[in-house]
């Protein structure tokens, strides 16, 4: 017998026995028609105990087979595995019934002409009337948010990577921990007491003040976190060479980043297209189509869907246009999360 023979004639003999690889979707398949059979003779209805039942029997028969196959401490292993399985199953439950609800409701009058006029003289109760003038509204009103949200954001976190050392630094990062988690309403409010104090009427501006308020922190966030990304060893070549500490961040830091930054303002792009509570403060909403943000009353995509929920008195012609407001918006941040990922993979670092 040859030496190679021999080698893995021990090297077998050391790995012991083991599952083959289609045994974790012949548990999951097994468990399901178990979990199946139980739910019918236990008279439960519910899809959802199905489920669950069957997760419990997938992680419990892995446990056991592969006890007895390959050994407790494999097995703890592989069960491991299946808890995460299941963890990311069970995510994935409520979004896909999310989506598909949304889906099958919002196309019910999600055509052309829904997405290219605007409620007017319709009334909440009657059919008809679109969302052309939430549109103009989300856009202008996150637009501006972006314009003013997105500089202040890596700038800051520009200082606080690049420059910032000190109380200064150690305040700013507090009150940035501190923005990240505060309600959205608190931002409106705030907006909403200037607006008071200057006798202000309601226009989209205000909502995109309220709105970069929210933004701010998620840029800072992101932003510095990519910033750390880049190695010290470019900005200390860069330095030794007499390039100035200003040109090196824009030359060097800042396209070797760019990617990650540009992927983390489209992301709080994102967060903030559905809020609705400081636009409901401050833009107050209008059935008519106002391109002017700077006067009068504007509407915007979750104001919409909330204001045909909420006025509907059981009418299906408002339910229908709020679903399919919101598949319109679940779009929208679809696809600006796409967006992102393909800033993301382009401007990656080689």
């Amino acid at each position: 017998m040859s030496h190679a023979a021999i080698a893995d004639k021990r090297s077998s003999s050391l790995r012991g026995a083991s599952l083959p690889k289609w045994s974790p979707w012949a548990i999951a398949l097994g468990s399901l028609v178990v979990a199946v059979l139980i739910g019918l003779v236990g008279g439960l209805h519910s899809r959802v105990q199905w489920g669950l039942i069957a997760a419990i029997l997938f992680v419990l028969g892995t446990y056991g087979i592969a006890a007895r196959v390959e050994g407790r401490r494999q097995a703890k292993d592989r069960v491991a595995t299946s808890l995460v399985w299941v963890a990311f199953l069970l995510a994935l439950v409520p979004l896909i019934s999310l989506v598909w609800t949304t889906v099958q409701r919002g196309v019910k009058v999600l055509d052309g002409y829904f997405l290219t006029h605007s409620m007017g003289l319709v009334a909440d109760t009657e059919p008809g009337g679109g969302i052309y003038h939430a549109i103009i509204g989300s856009l202008e009103q996150v637009g501006l948010a972006t314009l003013i949200g997105a500089p202040v954001g890596v700038l800051t976190a520009i200082y606080l990577v690049e420059y910032g050392s000190g109380r200064l630094a150690k305040a700013i990062t507090f009150f940035v921990d501190v923005m990240t988690g505060i309600p959205s309403i608190v931002a409106g409010l705030f907006i909403l007491s200037l607006m008071l104090i200057f006798k202000m009427q309601p226009f989209g501006f205000a909502g995109s003040l309220a709105l970069a308020i929210l933004m701010m922190p998620v840029v800072v966030r992101s932003t510095e976190e990519m910033l750390k990304l880049v190695p010290n060893e470019l900005r200390e070549a860069s330095l030794a060479l007499g390039v100035p500490k200003w040109r090196t961040i824009l030359r060097v830091v800042l396209p070797t980043s760019i990617g990650g930054i540009t992927t983390g303002i489209v992301l709080a792009i994102a967060r903030i297209a559905g809020e609705t509570a400081p636009v409901l403060l401050l833009v107050f909403g209008n059935p008519f189509i106002n391109t002017n943000p700077f006067e009068g009353a504007q509407s915007s995509l979750p104001l919409y869907i909330y204001q045909q929920y909420a006025n509907s008195a059981g009418s299906g012609a408002a339910y229908d246009r709020a679903w399919a407001a919101s598949l319109t918006l679940i779009a929208f941040v679809m696809i600006l999360n796409l967006v992102a990922r393909g800033i993301a993979r382009w401007k990656a670092p080689r």
